[in-house]
């Protein structure tokens, strides 16, 4: 036996073929059962406020990993909030989360929220240099630990801690980019475990994944020391351009996104659990994609993804064929697209509504209380 016959060869990876043939029957016996019973039953008032006045912002489809469903953003007249409805229950957000930020969707998305260091480096810099540097750091809705691990370049001696409920921030920990991963609720977690144990909370596009954002601003107040900082960013469901480009705006994101708060609603909310809000930022964390995104989301919904494991059975060949025809046939549109984002958007972004995201920076008082509302 030869030496190089000897030494264990690691299994190669499945295809995405393969792996798409091995879900499969687990989301066929999902989608057998219909999709009705993924949703809780329509409200009729607004989840912030309780106005009745409601109306229809749009109604969708997954224009991300095809799965079957249909779904509706309704805004409230009055506070002008925007929400799911009706909105996923546990079940269903087990099933359309399923291999989109874990699983299949893992390699895709790190590839996304890896090569954004300048985007992470600003975020981090939300104080002056001649402040005292956080000890402690918990980043929720961590994800993979991408903002971390470049947030520690910024603060070397801080402790990064990571929350997030998918497997995701385990796999932070292992790589090193949090010193401690933890897994589950927040608002679960932060009565306890987490109480009065950091200078820093943050939240970067997690308030619209939450069931619940008032839990876990109220969970972000009871984590926080007195004195501590509480950054959060999101989309600005009042940006021109959700209007404007409708169910192809990309941070819609049907079905994951299940609130938008407009900023005076948030600031409002900060203020009543005892923060001091000093900082409001809308140039710099507008993410400029608003026409690329537009375009790119309009050819999926002309020609969808070739196979996925919702499908019964994979497509036939003249279906791949017709989808890379019309995907050629928009690379122009997707190149004008990303030109006028970065050379006409861009530097709009901080005009009227033009950004996409806002950011806000909150104290925590010392005398105040984070009771229930």
């Amino acid at each position: 036996m030869s030496r190089e016959s000897a030494i264990p060869r690691a299994p190669e990876k499945p295809s995405r073929a393969e792996t798409v043939a091995a879900l499969r029957p687990r989301y066929q016996a999902d989608l057998a059962r219909g999709t009705e019973r993924f949703f809780e039953p329509r409200r009729t008032d607004c989840p912030w406020c309780g106005s009745t006045r409601l109306v229809r912002r749009l109604r969708t489809k997954d224009r991300y990993q095809s799965k079957p469903g249909r779904f509706r953003l309704d805004g409230c007249r009055d506070c002008r909030h925007v929400f799911q409805n009706p909105r996923l229950n546990d079940d269903g957000l087990e099933f359309y989360y399923r291999d989109f930020y874990d699983g299949m969707g893992e390699i895709e998305l790190g590839n996304v929220f890896s090569g954004r260091d300048k985007v992470y480096r600003r975020r981090a810099m939300f104080q002056e240099p001649s402040a005292e540097p956080p000890k402690t750091w918990l980043d929720v809705g961590t994800g993979h630990g991408h903002f971390p691990e470049v947030a520690r370049t910024v603060f070397p001696g801080t402790r990064f801690d990571g929350l997030d409920f998918t497997a995701g921030v385990e796999l932070a920990e292992r790589t090193g980019r949090v010193d401690r991963a933890i897994r589950g609720s927040f608002p679960e977690l932060a009565e306890e475990r987490l109480a009065g144990g950091y200078d820093v909370v943050s939240m970067f596009h997690y308030l619209e994944h939450s069931t619940d954002p008032r839990a876990e601003l109220r969970a972000a107040r009871r984590a926080l020391r007195p004195g501590g900082h509480l950054l959060i960013e999101v989309p600005d469901p009042e940006c021109w351009f959700g209007r404007l480009f409708g169910r192809f705006w990309l941070p819609w994101l049907q079905p994951q996104h299940l609130h938008f708060l407009p900023v005076a609603n948030l600031r409002e909310e900060l203020t009543a659990l005892g923060f001091t809000v000093t900082d409001e930022q809308h140039r710099g964390p507008s993410d400029t994609v608003d026409l690329l995104g537009a375009v790119w989301l309009a050819l999926n919904a002309i020609a969808p993804p070739d196979d996925a494991p919702s499908l019964a059975k994979p497509p036939g060949r003249v279906r791949w064929l017709l989808r890379c025809a019309i995907l050629l046939a928009g690379v122009p549109a997707l190149v004008v697209a990303t030109t006028l984002d970065r050379l006409l958007l861009k530097p709009l972004a901080g005009l009227g509504k033009m950004s996409n995201a806002y950011r806000v920076v909150a104290r925590c008082d010392a005398s105040a209380r984070s009771g229930p509302r």
